[in-house]
């Protein structure tokens, strides 16, 4: 979890101490977004707790024919009923942007932060709960919105700056800390390492070596392309000395 024990922003992190004991079949994932696909797996293993109940996922909440939200997941967990909001992200840490811990982490093309996600995590997803619209959907699950908990299931991926001491982070989990960034120029680096550019749904995967792993050479011509088009890929590096680690290759500096 991005954040355990404490309470960040006001919100609280939602841990049944869940393991998987069924196989998770990838349902649709090549047409899914990397978060609907975390949703998916997130809910399988939430159903392998038998003190958890699921209600209904995905619950769109519609003034008339238009939409106006969604609530990601109501349940029950030891007889509580919950409105359950879950959320992976990738974020990496830049002291230049904002003055707090909680701002400097940012989406890795810049379009996107960790305040920005908190603050519509707290003004906007989970106050749909009370939205006079909702109250149908409650009332058809025979749910008092007034005893439901809310919570957040706020997993993710940190990055660090290259040779960032990452005991300067307080706040979140450091058992998110994931890998490290670099700008297209510090590329040239590692020159004597290679380095593999996994597919976005793949993002959330450990290294292994059953990979075709790219040169040098080859790999800074795929990463231009990325670069070019103001993307910035997550790629695994692999040391000479058999050592791997997750990077991302940002296109600002």
């Amino acid at each position: 979890m991005l954040w355990k024990h404490n309470t960040v922003f006001g919100l609280k992190q939602f841990d049944a101490q869940t393991q998987l004991v069924s196989e998770y079949s990838k349902i649709n994932s090549e047409r899914l977004r990397l978060g609907k696909h975390v949703e998916q797996f997130v809910s399988h293993v939430l159903s392998q707790n038998q003190n958890i109940k699921i209600y209904k996922e995905n619950i769109q909440v519609k003034n008339g024919k238009v939409t106006i939200g969604e609530l990601d997941c109501l349940l029950q967990h030891n007889h509580t009923p919950v409105h359950l909001e879950i959320i992976y992200k990738f974020y990496l840490y830049d002291p230049n942007t904002g003055v707090s811990e909680l701002e400097h982490w940012i989406g890795p093309n810049r379009n996107d932060s960790l305040i920005q996600k908190l603050n519509k995590l707290r003004e906007k997803q989970l106050p749909l709960l009370f939205n006079r619209h909702t109250l149908p959907v409650l009332n058809k699950l025979g749910l008092d919105r007034n005893k439901i908990e809310q919570r957040v299931h706020f997993k993710g991926q940190l990055f660090l700056p290259l040779n960032w001491n990452p005991d300067r982070i307080e706040i979140l989990n450091k058992s998110c800390m994931s890998g490290f960034y670099i700008s297209y120029d510090e590329i040239g680096h590692f020159k004597n390492c290679m380095f593999y550019i996994p597919s976005k749904l793949n993002w959330l995967m450990e290294i292994h070596n059953d990979v075709e792993w790219l040169s040098f050479s080859e790999f800074r011509q795929d990463v231009n392309q990325f670069i070019v088009q103001k993307r910035s890929p997550l790629c695994w590096i692999k040391y000479p000395d058999g050592k791997t680690q997750k990077l991302f290759v940002v296109w600002w500096s």
